[in-house]
């Protein structure tokens, strides 16, 4: 028997979305372009992938929604029987033989197609016998629109099999938490609800009411609880309604019982008498009671009283159907045959009487003594308890419960941990007595003077110095503060060329002078600029070169050596060294340019941005959707 998830059944597309995704795949992963110079042999390979490629979209397609959609002969019977009373039978497997025989039609077509386009002998005939194996293909297709479109109701249907729960009992024994309207026949499909019984998960399933009539005349909805009542292993619980509010007599409800009890053969059952908060079985009248006679002489049956209006008997209900359910479930497991091979393994031994001796059990004397001054009845005194008796004094003290600590030990703070170091290990017990000390040794010293810094005197040429730099200092804080506010208030600045050439250096001796430096001597000195001469000069340099004298050499030969030297020459101390550095530069960029298929070292390069396959399709005339 198959197991299936029916909520992981993919999505069933419609024919004109089925064929609209298979030709666009078809576009994308195959070539496009057929240039003049082809041979007529790489023409031909050419469409034959396109045809053959298609076929096979369509075929993996197909079987995927052939193998995923339930098999109803695999399948649980409960499931093959609800899902002929939901989409009928024969429809379903209609559907699904059709999807069939569409799969092997499509692969004959590309089959014959390929076989002819092997004799093309023109790229028009190619094309064409493509095209027409793509048409027939989806004309395929479209004459299945129909079984698409029920195999998708079919599937969201099933993804939406029962998962929660229904109805009051349900609402009290389970997790379920659900409408209960007050008129006859709410439910109209199956409902699940969970809950847990002796640390198992037990499953309740809520069925819709049944009325009293033959097989034939049932409907959908009935026929949902018959499918469920027929095949699942479960507790039954028939529930009655002795007041008979739900619109229905007492007689009538046990006759429905009578009816449909060949569907409980060989399966635990408990009768249900529901809203017992309104008329109890005791209080029926004589007559009414009677017609539930048969039912309480059947040693089978056990008709127990609940109501979950009030919640009397909702759990003895619960208990009752599990209980019953699990010894049922074990004597189902213990007439299989593997049961023996694990009896077999197990040997109880019961002793037998010796010597016809009475051997009572051995209690203590204090036991019996406690005991007897507790009535019989020990219960462990809970936190809860406590808890109710001193109200809003209640302080929870989990220390108590540890009874393998001492008692003084037990309220100790507990130590705390920092990086896997107790911290009330590194803890001096006499660091305030060794602080103390410190302190004292420290004043010793403080009143002997040995932190006092001795004033140095300065001479007049140091004092000199100092002011300068005092005014220097200066200088440079009012320069800030200036140009802080100038680029504050974001005024338009005057370039240099505006208002002629300005000599930056003609008021240098004097503002030199003014901050105290010593200006003598540099009367004929001129504070100028040099310019440089480019090479883009062209002649005069050249008829300078010629005319340099001897003192003008030196000069140049002086200032050519405080340039800079070339970027790639920095920092090197000798050739050999500047020999291996290239070397160790060229092996660099070589691994990127073979390895990495970079272009250079500053490489970004991206090959194609807009693959032509993704962003041109063959359009009509006027059209703008690719396909």
């Amino acid at each position: 028997m198959s197991l299936y998830n029916f909520k992981k059944i993919a999505v069933v597309p419609t024919a004109k979305d089925f064929i609209d995704i298979i030709f666009s795949k078809t576009q994308r992963k195959t070539p496009t372009v057929v240039h003049k110079q082809y041979k007529i042999t790489r023409i031909r390979a050419f469409y034959m992938r396109k045809v053959k490629f298609s076929q096979q979209s369509f075929h993996d397609r197909l079987t995927q929604i052939l193998t995923e959609f339930p098999k109803l002969d695999d399948v649980h019977p409960f499931y093959a029987d609800l899902m002929n009373v939901l989409y009928d039978k024969d429809h379903y497997k209609l559907a699904l033989g059709q999807i069939n025989t569409a799969r092997h039609l499509i692969d004959n077509v590309a089959k014959d197609y390929v076989r002819l386009m092997k004799y093309g002998d023109s790229l028009y005939r190619c094309k064409q016998l493509k095209r027409a194996a793509l048409g027939r293909m989806a004309t395929i297709m479209k004459r299945q629109a129909s079984n698409l479109t029920y195999l998708e109701q079919v599937r969201q249907h099933l993804a939406r099999f029962p998962n929660v729960g229904k109805s009051s009992f349900m609402n009290k024994i389970t997790r379920a938490d659900v409408e209960v309207q007050p008129y006859a026949f709410t439910t109209k499909s199956l409902y699940v609800g969970h809950t847990d019984y002796k640390y198992l998960r037990w499953q309740i399933i809520d069925t819709p009411g049944i009325l009293d009539h033959s097989l034939e005349e049932r409907n959908v909805i009935e026929m949902q609880a018959i499918t469920a009542l027929a095949h699942l292993r479960a507790c039954i619980l028939y529930f009655i309604d002795p007041s008979e509010q739900c619109g229905h007599t007492l007689e009538e409800q046990v006759k429905l019982f009578e009816s449909i009890k060949p569907l409980f053969v060989n399966k635990p059952l408990l009768i249900v008498a529901n809203k017992t908060d309104i008329v109890k079985l005791d209080d029926l009248a004589e007559h009414r009671r009677m017609e539930l006679k048969g039912i309480e002489e059947d040693r089978d049956l056990l008709l127990l009283e609940m109501s979950t209006l009030t919640d009397i008997g909702v759990m003895e209900v619960k208990t009752e159907a599990c209980e019953k359910l699990l010894s049922y479930r074990v004597d189902q497991k213990m007439r299989t045959k593997k049961v023996d091979g694990v009896l077999n393994r197990l040997h109880v031994a019961i002793p037998k009487p010796r010597d016809q001796k009475i051997r009572p059990p051995c209690i203590p004397e204090a036991v019996l003594v406690k005991k007897q001054a507790t009535g019989g009845k020990h219960k462990r005194k809970l936190e809860r308890d406590i808890e109710l008796e001193q109200g809003d004094d209640y302080v929870l003290d989990l220390n108590k419960h540890y009874t393998e600590i001492p008692e003084d030990q037990r309220y100790d703070i507990i130590p705390e941990i920092w990086e896997g170091h107790n911290i009330a290990d590194y803890i001096d017990p006499d660091i305030f007595n060794k602080l103390e000390e410190l302190e004292r040794e420290e004043e010793i010293r403080e009143e002997t003077g040995m932190y006092v810094i001795p004033k140095i005197e300065l001479d007049e040429t140091m004092q000199e110095i100092k002011k300068l730099a005092l005014q220097i200092r200066h200088k440079k804080a009012i320069i800030k503060d200036e140009a802080r506010i100038n680029k504050q208030s974001r005024k338009p600045v005057m370039p240099r060329t505006a208002g002629g050439k300005i000599d930056l250096f003609q008021n240098l001796g004097e503002d030199m002078t003014k901050l105290g430096v010593d200006m003598s001597g540099t009367e004929n000195a001129h504070f100028t600029k040099t310019k440089t001469r480019s090479r883009s000069m062209g002649t005069p340099v050249k008829r300078m070169r010629m005319d340099v004298t001897e003192s003008d050499s030196t000069s140049l030969n002086r200032s050519r050596s405080l340039s800079k030297p070339p970027r790639n020459e920095q920092g090197i101390k000798d050739i050999a060294m500047k020999k291996k550095l290239a070397k160790i530069a060229h092996r660099a960029i070589s691994k990127k340019v073979k390895k990495m298929g970079l272009k250079g070292e500053a490489d970004r390069f991206i090959g194609t941005k807009m693959p032509k396959h993704l962003f041109a399709g063959k359009r009509g005339v006027g059209k703008t959707d690719r396909r």
